[in-house]
C-alpha cells in the first residue's frame, strides 16, 4: 500500500471528533484535525520513521503528500520525518523544505521548522548566508524561522549571526516577530547572560518591550 494511504488508515482508525473540535478551536480553527494527542500520534507512526531512517533517504513524494492533506497531523508528521532523518538532509534540501514553510503557516509548524533548518546549519555554514536572506524575507514567518534557527545550540550559538538577524527585525509590529527576538535572547542567557546583557543595552531604544521583558526573563 501508498505509504502516505498507509498512515492515513491508521489516523483514520485513531480519530476523535471531540479533540479534533477542541485542537481545531486552539489553533483558531485554521486546521482540520484528526484529534489525535501528540504522544499517541507518534506512536502511531514511530515503527514507520524508524524504517524509513534505515532507509537513509528522504522520500519527498511521500512528505509532498502528507503536507498536502488537510488534516494537521499530517503536517506534524512531516516535521517528525525530517528530524529522524536530519542527519541525511543537506542544504540543497532546504529549497524543499521552504515550500512546506510557505504553506498553512502557523507558530506550531514554524517552531518546528526551525529546528530542521537550525540542525542543517549546525553542519553547513551555507545556512548561515540563507538565514541573514530569510532575515529580511516579506513573510514574516520565514524570519521566524531566522531568528530563532540557533534554539539550543548553547555555546556553539554564532552571535554574529544572531546580531544581525535580530537587527534586521528591529521595529516590526508583529507580535510573533518581538516574541521570537524575545525567545532567541532569553534561550541564549542561559548560556551567556552578559552577552545578552550586552545587547539589550546596546539596542534597547530600538527593541520591542516584549522582546525585552522576554529576553530579560533568566538576567
Amino acid at each position: 500500500m501508498d505509504k502516505y494511504l498507509e498512515i492515513k488508515e491508521l489516523f483514520e482508525q485513531h480519530k476523535n471528533e471531540e479533540k479534533a473540535k477542541d485542537m481545531s478551536k486552539y489553533m483558531r480553527n485554521l486546521f482540520d484535525f484528526y484529534g489525535i494527542p501528540t504522544p499517541e500520534r507518534k506512536a502511531i507512526y514511530k515503527d514507520f520513521l524508524k524504517k524509513e531512517k534505515k532507509s537513509k533517504q528522504v522520500d519527498w513524494d511521500f512528505l509532498d503528500k502528507c503536507y498536502q492533506d488537510e488534516h494537521r497531523e499530517f503536517q506534524y508528521l512531516v516535521y517528525d520525518y525530517l528530524i529522524a532523518l536530519n542527519e541525511f538532509l543537506t542544504y540543497n534540501d532546504i529549497s524543499n523544505i521552504e515550500k512546506y514553510i510557505r504553506n498553512k503557516q502557523w507558530w506550531d509548524t514554524i517552531d518546528f521548522f526551525d529546528q530542521v533548518i537550525g540542525k542543517i546549519g549546525l553542519r553547513e555554514n551555507k545556512v548561515d548566508d540563507l538565514m541573514l536572506e530569510w532575515s529580511k524575507d516579506k513573510d514574516f514567518w520565514i524570519r521566524r524561522i531566522a531568528i530563532d534557527h540557533q534554539l539550543g545550540r548553547k555555546g556553539k550559538t554564532n552571535t554574529e549571526l544572531l546580531e544581525k538577524i535580530l537587527i534586521h527585525n528591529f521595529g516590526s509590529d508583529e507580535f510573533f516577530i518581538n516574541k521570537a527576538i524575545g525567545w532567541a535572547l532569553r534561550d541564549y542567557s542561559k548560556t551567556n547572560p552578559e552577552w545578552v546583557k550586552n545587547f539589550i543595552n546596546k539596542y534597547e531604544s530600538k527593541m520591542n518591550k516584549l522582546s525585552i521583558r522576554e529576553a530579560s526573563k533568566y538576567i
